[in-house]
């Protein structure tokens, strides 16, 4: 199974999803098999005004994740991470990463096909 890209908002399991894709705090790559993860900080991208997703993206493309889980994603960082062959898994904020990673393992996230939110305008 491919690893995991969770948008979260904190370094650990039992941390909250963070909502956002482009600005969230950090990244949790997750193998799935073994649960064990490695945290990717966000840093730069929450500080970018402007394409923060597309920097994200970058982040998550460089970590091998083939599935991103998330809340929200724009229109240009869902995309570059659809060019990139990576599956997008949405709308699973209000839950910790580790919650978002069995769902998505017990077949309960759907994969998406469009973008849910608008992106950025400045």
């Amino acid at each position: 199974m491919k690893k995991i890209a969770v948008t979260a908002e904190g370094p650990d399991l039992d941390g909250r999803v963070d909502p956002r894709f482009g600005r969230a705090a950090g990244f949790i790559i997750v193998d799935p098999e073994t649960m064990a993860f490695d945290y990717v900080d966000n840093g730069s991208s929450q500080a970018m005004a402007q394409g923060a997703g597309i920097q994200a993206a970058e982040n998550v493309v460089a970590t091998g994740a083939g599935v991103l889980l998330t809340g929200f994603v724009g229109p240009k960082a869902f995309q570059a991470l659809n060019t990139a062959g990576i599956d997008i898994g949405q709308n699973v904020d209000n839950l910790t990463v580790r919650e978002a990673i069995q769902k998505f393992k017990d077949g309960q996230v759907p994969l998406a096909a469009t973008p849910n939110s608008r992106g950025h305008r400045s």
